[in-house]
């Protein structure tokens, strides 16, 4: 749920905080042993603090505590103005939303992103003027795009868990540790993963139930949180708002024998409203004071939700004891020392940020920003090389749709200190050389004369990512009511009902008017584009939100950048080839790994302005069960421009017990080739990546069998293959 307020709650700023600080407390001293330290903390405090301790807010101004608080930042830091306390807006660097960051198929660049944001929320939580507390980004997204139907699809980084898993890792690491691995016991940020587990449908979310077995739990649904956990090192997570087979995830007994005693977290967040819906929509507890009293007994110890008066109630009748809460308290405070905030400012690192400039205006953060949106360029057609543009050979150029003059940003974006649209980035790009015609949507006619009257025509088409009023009001099932203008329009609160594009119309439109025309897709999620997939001669696909999208897409446009971005999800050609919305068990034919029939774009595809060639594959003839090995293939660059190939890893099993996907990617890379130049590229793959969980055993097992490797530019193209033998 999308908070629009940073929750402070009488948190000191943590500047004036951290000067003010004496050693007058054990908890003071950074060489006393972390447990101790927690110790001294939980026994100097009221369980009226104690139980503030257990919202956002985890700060204790008595003893001079600071609050990590929170805010929203999925691709971005949130800091919109408003609210009750009227606090003003503050611009921070926007990235894509996390498909768009996915399409990158860059880790690297994930991690550097990461870093960016953490980086932010440090710098706004130490300087004195905010008066914010924020060191506890909620996000990365964890979760799974199962269906192109989610509303929330925009938010996740794509359908595949070991993909999805590596960039939220890789987002994790920057968040906490920054751009690149270094010694500081100290975090930059705190990562707070969202939202556990399989909650893939915005439609009765709050009453749903999302119904699949052990093996697909271990195998698919957890995947990318438990990398997170466990290779990442978050510590926090939220959960969501739905059931798993039944039972609600606020209330689920996985949260304390999976995620806190297997994978160690420490911060079990409810979402917004959930502890209420377990009184209201699950039916599952009489009182609210129930359904808290639950919450806490299944280990949540940060409520989004009313659970103050309800907790005091409850230890004074004995149904919670001030020891449970001093145990769900402890976790947090692991947080707050990690971040440093209990610590003198000159040892822990980070703290010199206050001292710099605004980060969002600095070069650095610039840099990646725009790095982020060039590499999520994807170039989904270019019929008889359409693309580049050559300046040299346009005279004019006609920028049509609603979308050519706008950047949308969405329920989890933040303000950027600029922005460039399309079409501003065109008029930059081509400068006085090249006459510009713009026609917004609003008349047919101004669409087709700027066609008629141009060389080339490009047509900027795509999604609302935030149709309709705020997700917190009421969506009424009533046709007539709907807050999102086309069907094929969502966002949290409401699945999609087509995935058909309204605006192809315009498409056909432009494209009688002027055959040589582009397409450029900015969309949060897969559109079923099957005429124009077979009409027009360019395609280009951008996810929302970026404040580089319009210098990203001239760049592309007119050859300044080789586009390299690869899709992250299955694009169908109708929704007859997707199973019902509420069918969780993806073997009946959802991703790459059990679709049925042939996709309009399969997952992992995505052209460039240059070819590639793949060869020698290598993975040598056997793999031990504890083992790993070393996967190599040459690629060379066999067209005329620089550009990056996506080298992609799939395996499929050939002698499993039990029945396996397709495929499964088990590996990638992004490497960059001058023309002509070959690289090896060398993926290692563990034999535990190739484990299915046994539910009789309850365990994980590497089976004894031959596997088939492959290495290819997408799902559906691997061009090279081996055989390896598990032993």
């Amino acid at each position: 749920m999308k908070l629009t307020l940073v929750v402070l709650f009488g948190s000191l700023t943590l500047a004036p905080a951290l000067a003010q600080q004496t050693p007058a407390y054990p908890f003071r001293d950074p060489n006393l042993p972390e447990e101790k330290r927690i110790d001294n903390i939980v026994s100097l405090m009221t369980i009226e603090e104690k139980i503030d301790c257990l919202g956002v807010p985890t700060g204790v101004p008595r003893l001079g505590i600071p609050s990590y608080g929170g805010s929203e930042g999925i691709h971005g830091v949130v800091q919109r103005g408003g609210g009750s306390q009227h606090r003003t807006s503050i611009t921070t660097t926007q990235f894509p939303q996390p498909p768009g960051m996915g399409e990158t198929w860059d880790p690297a660049l994930v991690r550097r992103a990461g870093a960016v944001e953490g980086r932010e929320a440090r710098f706004i939580t130490q300087t004195a003027k905010y008066d914010r507390q924020i060191l506890m980004p909620w996000g990365p997204q964890a979760d799974l795009a199962r269906d192109p139907r989610w509303g929330r699809s925009e938010e996740v980084y794509g359908e595949d868990p070991f993909f999805n898993g590596t960039m939220v890792v890789s987002f994790i690491k920057g968040l906490q540790n920054g751009p690149t691995d270094n010694s500081t016991k100290y975090w930059q940020a705190a990562a707070l993963l969202k939202h556990f587990l399989a909650n893939s449908n915005e439609n009765g979310r709050t009453s749903s139930n999302s119904q699949f077995d052990q093996r697909l739990f271990w195998e698919y649904y957890s995947v990318p949180f438990r990398m997170g956990f466990l290779d990442g090192g978050a510590k926090a997570v939220m959960a969501s708002y739905n059931a798993w087979n039944g039972t609600p995830m606020a209330v689920n007994p996985i949260l304390k024998s999976i995620v806190i005693k297997d994978w160690g977290v420490d911060v079990i967040s409810s979402d917004g409203g959930a502890v209420t819906d377990l009184v209201t929509q699950f039916k599952r507890f009489p009182t609210q004071k129930d359904a808290v009293v639950a919450c806490l007994h299944s280990g949540i110890n940060q409520f989004l939700d009313k659970y103050k008066d309800e907790t005091k109630e409850a230890v004074k009748d004995g149904s919670v004891t001030e020891a449970e809460i001093d145990e769900l308290l402890r976790p947090k405070f692991r947080v707050t020392i990690r971040l440093g905030l209990l610590d003198p400012p000159e040892i822990v690192p980070w703290s010199k940020l206050k001292d710099s400039p605004e980060p969002w205006n600095t070069e650095e953060d610039k840099a990646v920003s725009k790095q982020m949106a060039l590499e999520s360029v994807v170039l989904l057609k270019n019929a008889n090389d359409f693309l580049p543009l050559q300046k040299s050979a346009v005279k004019s150029i006609a920028v049509i749709g609603p979308l050519a003059d706008s950047v949308h940003w969405d329920w989890y974006g933040g303000l950027p200190p600029n922005a460039v649209t399309p079409l501003q980035g065109i008029k930059a790009e081509t400068g006085s050389g090249i006459a510009v015609n713009y026609a917004a949507d609003n008349t047919n006619d101004a669409a087709a004369n700027a066609a008629k009257s141009s060389d080339v025509a490009v047509v900027v088409v795509g999604n609302d990512p935030t149709c309709g009023p705020d997700m917190g009001h009421a969506w009424n099932q009533d046709a007539s009511t709907k807050p999102c203008a086309v069907p094929s329009d969502g966002r949290e609160g409401r699945d999609r009902e087509s995935i058909t594009l309204e605006q192809e119309e315009l498409i056909k439109l432009v494209y009688a008017a002027n055959p040589r025309t582009v397409v450029v897709l900015i969309s949060s999620f897969p559109y079923a584009i099957n005429w124009t997939q077979g009409n027009v001669p360019a395609i280009l696909h951008m996810t929302h939100a970026s404040q580089d999208e319009g210098t990203a897409l001239a760049e592309v446009l007119f050859g300044e950048y080789n586009p390299g971005g690869h899709l992250v999800t299955t694009w169908p050609k109708s929704l007859d080839q997707l199973p019902p919305m509420m069918d969780y068990d993806i073997r009946h034919g959802r991703t790459y790994m059990y679709f049925k029939g042939e996709p309009l774009y399969p997952f992992g595809f995505g052209l460039s302005y240059t070819t590639f060639k793949y060869s020698n594959l290598k993975a040598g003839s056997e793999l031990g069960k504890s083992g790993s090995v070393d996967v190599s293939v040459d690629v060379k660059n066999t067209g005329k421009r620089t550009g990056d190939a996506v080298v992609q890893l799939y395996v499929t099993h050939l002698g499993s017990k039990v029945a396996r996907p397709i495929k499964e990617l088990k590996g990638f890379d992004r490497v960059t080739l001058r023309p002509d130049e070959t690289k090896t590229v060398q993926i290692t793959l563990r034999a535990s990546d190739l484990a299915w969980w046994n539910e009789k055993t309850g365990a994980f097992e590497v089976e004894s069998e031959p596997v088939k490797v492959m290495a290819g530019d997408s799902s559906a193209d691997a061009q090279l293959e081996t055989t390896l033998q598990v032993r």
